[in-house]
């Protein structure tokens, strides 16, 4: 999915990648406090998520210290069957739910989980920090990464093969990927392996930090994740739709402007019943969607929603 805006009048100035220093519409709300909100609530989902959940619950609960919110970060294949047993209230993943996670949902209870945008994700293409690479197209992507190149590229299997010279030339790429519970596995598979089946020599990481780890410490590795885990020791690779088109480095403006390929929301899915949400998860959701929320957001290196998105999302409570 893309990101595009009608417009981008309410936007801040867009700094430095590396720091992933974006500054934040001024038009998001204030959060306020509310009285009469207490409880225990447990989010069960996405890895990609998993610290931005905790610095929020660390956030809200200091709001609200007779709250009391359990995190816990599997992957956002463990969200839905969460949300349908009640083990959680709180499902964050890092893709949409699928037809089939819905409709088990819908058989539970009538009607359909609620799904809030809560922040955007340029998921990220990872090299070593040495690696000259500067730029992929979603066809070599498919070449790396994929057995069955649906993208109607060839194999990729060395660095030469992509033009890196030098030490490169004739080295085996190393692959490191999510593991199939994962929300990230999912949408890279869809959209840079064109729905095709990756290679069995991947590498299949628990967690987004470990692929990024693996990466830089191996000079020859590629990965993909959240930008969000984005170190010093790695650097994200521009991406381009087509082989010969322009590639797009994955900052904020590109993901808004859908110029970068990869772009998309991270979400946090919730049970919301026809009489209306418990005030626990109402206001928890409010303060993600607020200007505080939407500063954890950035400081965790991840990306702001505007105030109108904000607003779409407040108004599905």
């Amino acid at each position: 999915m893309r990101l595009i805006l009608t417009s981008l009048v309410a936007l801040s100035t867009v700094i430095g990648l590396q720091a992933q220093a974006v500054k934040l519409d001024g038009n998001l709300p204030q959060y306020k406090k509310v009285a009469g909100v207490t409880g225990n609530l447990n989010s069960i989902g996405s890895d990609s998520l998993n610290n931005l959940m905790s610095f929020w619950v660390e956030a809200f609960c200091k709001e609200y210290p007779n709250v009391k919110i359990q995190v816990e970060g599997k992957g956002s294949g463990t969200a839905p069957p969460a949300l349908i047993e009640g083990t959680a209230q709180l499902g964050p993943m890092s893709r949409e739910m699928k037809n089939e996670e819905i409709d088990q949902f819908e058989k539970k209870f009538g009607y359909k989980p609620t799904r809030i945008a809560v922040a955007i994700d340029t998921l990220a293409v990872f090299v070593h920090k040495d690696n000259p690479v500067k730029e992929f197209s979603l066809q070599q992507l498919d070449g790396i990464f994929s057995k069955t190149f649906r993208g109607g590229g060839n194999e990729i299997k060395t660095w030469d093969q992509v033009g890196v010279k030098g030490e490169f030339e004739g080295r085996p790429i190393s692959l490191y990927g999510r593991n199939s519970a994962s929300g990230t596995y999912g949408y890279f598979k869809e959209n840079a392996l064109f729905k095709g089946d990756y290679k069995d020599t991947v590498k299949e990481q628990p967690g987004s930090s470990s692929v990024v780890q693996s990466i830089s410490t191996e000079k020859f590795a590629i990965g993909y994740s959240g930008i969000g885990y984005l170190t010093s020791g790695v650097k994200a690779v521009s991406l381009s739709s087509k082989t010969g088109d322009k590639a797009y480095a994955p900052t904020y403006e590109n993901a808004l402007n859908g110029n970068y390929p990869l772009a998309r929301y991270l979400y946090i899915y919730i049970n919301k019943p026809k009489d209306g949400l418990a005030p626990i998860i109402r206001e928890f959701i409010k303060f993600v969607l607020s200007k505080e929320g939407q500063e954890i957001v950035v400081k965790d290196g991840y990306l702001p929603l505007t105030s109108q998105m904000s607003s779409d999302e407040q108004k599905k409570l």
